[in-house]
């Protein structure tokens, strides 16, 4: 957070080592009221259940599942030969008398065309990979809302630490602006002390609109992630995740080709286009309907009763033209989607590439910020308190020590939950957990350092 403004010079004297103590503690839930009452209301959450919870009531994976749940129901009438037909055909009957059936000649009938065995198997085929196409999509659905809700609450918890550390400064900075004035009426403290300190109080109370803002933004996006009401309350624990180490691109890669959905979706596609076209060779095998009937002849017929029987056949080779078209077409799309499958595993590739220098980047951040920065500012902190409370020091140093160890809090924070964001999205590149490639992961505590 930036432009922390430092204490008033009585209290700050002594608030500093209990400030530093307690940023060196593991963090606990903010005592403020400011906006949070509402957060207590809900039970916690894990980053897991949130996970498991978008999984199960997400509205867009529900739409999928139906989806898919169609696609299945569609296999099993593929292979269906089409509906028998029924014919009622009235012949012979006198213009004069049409009333006069008994001169007619009535013919009754059922009919039926037999496709195939062979293109009957096909269709199912076809439709069974709609099927896994579907599953495929669903897949890509629930890994994007997985990677999402992590990444949300990733931001959830940054927030909820960097309002803690707004709170500590809060109550730090009220003690040392009442002690300021008191000080400022027996002339102890110059006016702009006291200037300082309330401008650096209302600063902080800008910073904290900023934070709810950030707050409320991101649990309404975690809430219809998990198919709740954006406006209901809801609560992130746990720590940041990050991974030890991070594989090599050769390793993510081969990991994404295997997992990732999309690209298991395509590769579905091309099956299915390659069905597809044989189904349209096969339609220049002629399809056979058989009819059979019953016939009543008219009065005085040597026969009044008699049968019909008919056998018909399609003559796909007289239109051959259009079936040639249709083959192109079919290897036309096949070609698409191995066109499609190319450009999308390239895409995939680059996504892997930035999610791997994410999470390595904010690791290295991390790492500077816990190992060297914290260390350095707080050190740096210490020497300006101490020359300040001998009357070595300026109160403007004091400030801009102050602003700089906050700073560098709030960035440690950031520089986590970008490793728990970037985790998520190199999760979501290569369609799989990081585990599947060696890693381990390990849970760093949400501390102050």
């Amino acid at each position: 957070m930036k432009h922390f403004c430092g204490f008033a010079p009585l209290v700050l004297a002594l608030a500093i080592s209990s400030f530093i103590q307690s940023h060196g503690q593991t963090a606990s839930p903010p005592d403020s009221n400011h906006g949070l009452e509402h957060a207590s209301l809900a039970a916690p959450l894990t980053v897991e259940q949130a996970v498991d919870q978008a999984l199960q009531s997400n509205t867009e994976i529900r739409a999928a599942v139906r989806r898919l749940s169609l696609a299945q129901l569609k296999t099993a009438t593929a292979g269906s030969l089409d509906d028998p037909m029924l014919m009622v055909r009235d012949w012979d009957t006198p213009l004069r008398k049409p009333w006069d059936l008994n001169q007619a000649q009535l013919m009754f009938s059922v009919q039926q065309t037999f496709v195939s065995k062979q293109k009957r198997d096909l269709r199912t085929k076809v439709a069974g990979d709609n099927v896994e196409v579907a599953a495929a999509d669903l897949e890509t659905l629930r890994q994007e809302v997985s990677a999402s809700v992590r990444e949300t609450c990733a931001t959830l918890m940054r927030s909820a630490d960097e309002m803690r550390l707004h709170d500590q400064q809060t109550t730090v900075l009220n003690e040392a602006l009442s002690a300021a004035l008191a000080e400022y009426t027996t002339g102890k403290v110059p006016q702009a002390d006291v200037l300082r300190a309330q401008m650096a109080l209302t600063r902080l109370n800008e910073h904290l609109v900023e934070l709810e803002e950030e707050r409320d933004t991101a649990s309404a996006q975690l809430n219809s992630l998990m198919g709740r009401s954006p406006e209901d309350a809801v609560e992130i624990t746990g720590g940041y995740r990050a991974p030890s180490t991070v594989p090599t691109i050769d390793d993510l890669e081969r990991l994404a080709i295997k997992h990732r959905p999309e690209l298991t979706a395509l590769r579905k596609q091309i099956a299915k286009s390659d069905d597809q076209s044989q189904q349209v060779r096969l339609a220049m095998k002629p399809d056979l309907t058989v009819a059979a009937g019953y016939m009543l002849m008219p009065t005085g017929s040597n026969f009044r009763s008699a049968y019909m029987a008919e056998l018909t056949m399609n003559l796909p080779s007289l239109n051959r033209s259009r079936h040639d078209g249709e083959a192109k077409q079919a290897d036309a799309a096949t070609d698409v989607a191995r066109a499609e499958l190319d450009e999308r595993t390239t895409s995939v590739f680059l996504e892997i590439r930035q999610a791997q220098i994410q999470v390595q980047s904010a690791q290295k951040r991390a790492k500077l910020y816990r190992d060297t920065l914290l260390p350095q500012a707080e050190a740096a902190f210490k020497a300006i308190t101490a020359a300040y409370q001998n009357n070595r020091g300026e109160f403007m140093n004091l400030i801009d020590s102050q602003n700089l160890l906050l700073d560098v809090r709030m960035d440690y924070f950031k520089a986590l939950s970008a490793v728990d964001a970037g985790t998520a999205q190199l999760e979501r590149a290569i369609g799989a957990p990081l585990s599947d490639a060696n890693t381990t992961a390990s849970t760093v505590k949400r501390t102050g350092k």
